[in-house]
C-alpha cells in the first residue's frame, strides 16, 4: 500500500515510518524539519517542505492510497500570541492543503491527528467520543482541525480523527520533558495533582493506528488513550517509582502559570478520556496500566 505521512520527523512520525516499512508498505513522508536520522529503504521517500504552504509536495498525495496527518507545532512551549498562531496554522493550514490535494475517489483513508484537548477542562467527567468540545484555545484548535479533515469525506475518503492523549515513550515525547526533573530529585505533581491525565504508550499508539488502517468500518473520532487514565498525583508517584526517585516536589498552580503563562493553565486541565470506540472495535491494549507503560517507556 502507498502511504503518505505528514509530520514525519516528530516523535510519533519517525516511529510510524519504521513500523510501516517493516510491514512492507511504500511510505512517502513530508516535514518542514529534516528526519532525525537516515532511513535506508527503497520503499521510502522523504520530502522536506513547509506544509502550511501549497507546493510540489502535494503531488505525492495524489498517488497515495492512504494519508496520515501528524503535523502540528509542539504545544509544550510558552504561548506568546505569535506562537499560538503557529500552533493553529501548522494544524489547520496543513490539513486544508492535504485535503485539497486528495483526488476524488482515490484516497481510501485519511487519519488526521487531534487531541483530548478537544474536550477542554472537564474535572472528573468521564470523556468518551460523544462528549462536547471545550471552549479554550486548544479546544478551538482541535475543533477547526477536525472540521478541515472532515472535508475529505466529500472526496470519498474515510476520515478518522485520532484524539491523542499524552504519548509516553523512550527518547522523546512528554517524558523527555519530565524525566530530567525526577533525575535531579525535583519531580512531582502539578498544582493540587487532582487533575486527570490521559495517556497512551507509543507502542499502543502505533499499533492502534495500524489497527484502524485495516478496519474499514471505523471512522469518526477516536480517543487515542489508554483505558485507565490517572490523576496527576498518581502519575507523578508512579513515574517516581519507575525511576527510583521521590515525587515530592509539588509545583504550585500560581508558579506554573507564572513560569509557563497560558500553557500553565493547559497543564492543570483535567481530562479523563477513555478509548470507548477503540475498545468496542476490538483493539486490545498492550499497556493498559501506567506502571507497565512507564517501565516500557523509560527502559
Amino acid at each position: 500500500m502507498k502511504i503518505f505521512i505528514a509530520g514525519s520527523s516528530g516523535f510519533v512520525g519517525s516511529r510510524l515510518i519504521d513500523f510501516l516499512i517493516d510491514k512492507g508498505h511504500q511510505v512517502t513522508a513530508v516535514d518542514a524539519m529534516s528526519l532525525p536520522r537516515n532511513i535506508e529503504s527503497n520503499t521510502f521517500r522523504f520530502i522536506q517542505a513547509d506544509t502550511t504552504q501549497t507546493g510540489q509536495w502535494q503531488e505525492s498525495i495524489r498517488a497515495a492510497d492512504m494519508v496520515i496527518n501528524l503535523t502540528g507545532k509542539n504545544i509544550f512551549h510558552r504561548w506568546t500570541d505569535k506562537y499560538k498562531q503557529q500552533i493553529y496554522d501548522s494544524r489547520i493550514l496543513t490539513t486544508r492543503n492535504i485535503v485539497n490535494a486528495i483526488p476524488d475517489g482515490k484516497t481510501k483513508l485519511l487519519i488526521s491527528t487531534s487531541a483530548v484537548g478537544y474536550y477542554g477542562d472537564c474535572g472528573d467527567d468521564v470523556l468518551d467520543e460523544n462528549k462536547d468540545a471545550g471552549d479554550d484555545f486548544l479546544a478551538q484548535v482541535c475543533i477547526d482541525w477536525e472540521k478541515e479533515a472532515l472535508l475529505a469525506r466529500k472526496k470519498g475518503a474515510r476520515v478518522v480523527r485520532t484524539r491523542f492523549g499524552v504519548v509516553l515513550g523512550a527518547n522523546g515525547g512528554a517524558l523527555s520533558k519530565m524525566i530530567p526533573a525526577y533525575r535531579l530529585f525535583v519531580g512531582g505533581p502539578l498544582g493540587n495533582g487532582r487533575q486527570w491525565f490521559s495517556w497512551i504508550q507509543i507502542e499502543d499508539l502505533i499499533n492502534a493506528l495500524y489497527f484502524i488502517m485495516n478496519k474499514d468500518d471505523i471512522d469518526g473520532p477516536l480517543n487515542f488513550c489508554a483505558p485507565n487514565p490517572v490523576r496527576n498525583n498518581e502519575f507523578s508517584k508512579t513515574l517516581g517509582k519507575v525511576l527510583k526517585r521521590p515525587a515530592l516536589f509539588r509545583t504550585p498552580a500560581f508558579m506554573l502559570r507564572l513560569a509557563a503563562g497560558e500553557l500553565g493553565d493547559l497543564l492543570l486541565n483535567s481530562q479523563r478520556a477513555i478509548p470507548s470506540r477503540l475498545a468496542s472495535s476490538g483493539y486490545t491494549f498492550r499497556y493498559p496500566h501506567l506502571f507497565e507503560a512507564l517501565q516500557a517507556s523509560v527502559g
